[in-house]
């Protein structure tokens, strides 16, 4: 009999991701993650029951890896400097919010894991949006951005434009300093 080939956590959550993305929650299976990482369908569930667990649990790591770079904004202290930390970052994660949209997929009442996980899903959720609360009411205390305009639509905004497709191959630098541009300055022309 072969021995069975063994796999990292960060293979299994790299296929994971691969697979979620191309995939999306509906579509994923553990099959798939087999065949993917070159093992039997039997290696995964010696470590998860279902594939909600393994979504989860993978969706607890990114988002961990995400806070644990996010924190770092507190520890700027320039508005600006701040907004390049937090765009860079995002440019470095930009699957992060479809990630979030299909973990958001996942039913809460498959089993007790499943419900721990989204839950402490769920708290990472608000600490990402108190670091980025922070920020954004820093930038209207110093009157950099617009006061009228709702935190989660600034939010919002900088997490689409992040996940805006760059069909054209642009080149990596003027497609992020475009995507700032419009950020901050919009789409018309200064006069």
């Amino acid at each position: 009999m072969a021995r069975e080939r063994k796999f990292t956590t960060e293979e299994l959550y790299q296929a994971t991701e691969e697979l979620l993305l191309a995939y999306n929650y509906e579509g994923f299976q553990f099959s798939l993650v087999a065949d993917h990482l070159h093992v039997s369908r039997g290696a995964i569930y010696k470590y998860f029951e279902n594939k909600e667990e393994l979504i989860t649990d993978y969706m607890l790591y990114k988002m961990e890896e995400f806070l644990q770079s996010l924190k770092e904004i507190n520890s700027i202290d320039e508005f600006h400097a701040q907004f390049d930390f937090l765009l860079n970052l995002m440019f470095k994660n930009p699957e992060l919010p479809h990630l979030i949209e299909i973990g958001k997929r996942v039913p809460v009442n498959i089993n007790k894991k499943v419900k721990e996980n989204k839950e402490r899903l769920e708290t990472y959720h608000i600490k990402m949006y108190h670091y980025l609360q922070g920020f954004i009411e820093s930038g209207k205390k110093k009157q950099i951005l617009n006061p009228n305009i709702p935190e989660p639509v600034v939010l919002g905004y900088i997490f689409q434009s992040i996940a805006i497709p760059n069909h054209f191959d642009i080149p990596y630098e003027v497609w992020v300093q475009s995507i700032k541009d419009m950020i901050c300055h919009g789409i018309l022309k200064e006069s």
